[in-house]
C-alpha cells in the first residue's frame, strides 16, 4: 500500500518504508550507499530510521 501523500502529520517519519523506492533512494543517497545496502540494513536491524542510519555508519567504517 502506497503512502497517502495528503496526510501531512509525519507519523511515520521515524521509519523507512522498504517498499517505497523514493525512501530507499533518499537514505541511500544521504549515506552514500546503494539501495541494496539500505535493504540489507533494514533486514538486519528493522525499519526504524535511527537504527538503520547507525547501522550504515558502522558498516562504512
Amino acid at each position: 500500500m502506497a503512502d497517502d501523500k495528503s496526510k501531512r502529520d509525519f507519523r511515520d517519519r521515524n521509519r523507512i518504508a522498504a517498499d517505497e523506492e523514493y525512501e530507499l533512494d533518499y537514505v541511500a543517497k544521504e549515506h552514500g550507499v546503494s539501495r541494496q545496502d539500505v535493504l540489507d540494513a533494514i533486514k538486519a536491524v528493522g525499519n526504524e530510521r535511527s537504527k538503520v542510519e547507525e547501522y550504515l555508519k558502522r558498516q562504512s567504517k
